[in-house]
């Protein structure tokens, strides 16, 4: 943002996902604004902390940069800082990085502290020191409750654990929006197409985001320059039936014909179908994929229903 405010009502943290309980201390943050006629903003960061301490890290990320931007905006904060964590920054300790970032450069007069936040060099402190630091520096520091579903803490790590075990349903509800992966559309292994299912074959434009569990899945995708969605099916997995080893992801797009290789196509998540499984023979797995495909389409025209 080329115009910083002056004072303004801020949070920080890496935001990944940014999910219901992201949302809820943003609501936090926007509301302390009006109450103190300040303008509300939040400090984010490019790169995974844990990324730039630790070189050989690959973080399991929920969202891209360019996504983790959009959703923010969408919040209605009325700025939005991405600071470029490096090195550098990473050797700030919190009083520092509360002096020479929140005060000096943002003019934070308050600062609303998510639950579970700790920020500065090797995150050794908590709220308690962060709150003294803040009595010194003029910074009033406010401590924001956890958001709780169904009395269970919503975190991007808790949501994290729901996708590596192929609980998508639940994930979205903690998201707030279906997990969705993005990527460019590359040439596969046309065993699908034989079988009667031909498959986009997603590469990933993030790497460091996270896979959902093997299996197969009831998907929405959309071309990236499209602003239609298709329903689809989505298999994760290695192709064991074929003696596959590599983990790919194909999507079969429903009532859908045209060649879309080289183009970015979104896959967004409804619902795990099934776990991945070997067959004897391609027809067996070709008679799975029929009933895969009627769930799928049964599970959208119940989602037809309710809405």
């Amino acid at each position: 943002m080329n115009t910083l405010p002056q004072p303004c009502v801020a949070t920080i943290g890496f935001f990944d996902g940014v999910h219901r309980g992201h949302r809820f201390l943003i609501d936090h943050v926007k509301a302390e604004a009006e109450r103190s006629g300040m303008a509300s903003m939040v400090i984010t960061f490019d790169e995974h902390p844990r990324r730039v301490l630790q070189s050989n890290f690959q973080p399991d990320l929920l969202c891209t940069l360019e996504s983790k931007r959009t959703l923010l905006l969408e919040t209605g904060i009325d700025h939005l800082e991405i600071l470029h964590f490096n090195k550098e920054m990473s050797q700030l300790s919190a009083r520092e990085f509360m002096k020479q970032i929140l005060q000096d450069k943002f003019h934070v007069r308050k600062l609303v502290i998510g639950y579970d936040n700790r920020f500065g060099h090797n995150r050794s402190e908590g709220f308690d020191d962060y709150a003294r630091y803040g009595q010194e520096l003029g910074i009033e520091v406010i401590h924001n409750e956890a958001f709780t579903i169904d009395g269970e803490k919503v975190s991007s790590s808790a949501i994290r654990r729901m996708i590596n075990r192929g609980d998508i349903g639940k994930a979205n509800r903690f998201l707030g929006y279906p997990y969705t992966l993005m990527g460019k559309v590359t040439g596969g292994h046309q065993e699908g197409r034989k079988l009667g299912f031909p498959t986009a074959n997603l590469n990933l434009a993030n790497h460091a985001q996270l896979v959902p569990a093997p299996g197969v899945y009831a998907v929405r995708a959309q071309l990236k320059q499209s602003t239609v969605w298709h329903r689809g099916m989505m298999n994760i997995g290695t192709r064991p039936t074929f003696g596959g080893t590599e983990t790919t992801l194909e999507t079969h797009i429903l009532d859908f014909r045209g060649n879309i290789y080289g183009q970015i196509l979104q896959v967004s998540f409804v619902q795990r179908i099934r776990e991945e499984r070997k067959f004897d023979t391609p027809s067996a797995l070709k008679a799975q994929l029929e009933k895969d495909k009627q769930q799928i389409e049964q599970r959208f025209e119940k989602l037809s229903d309710n809405e």
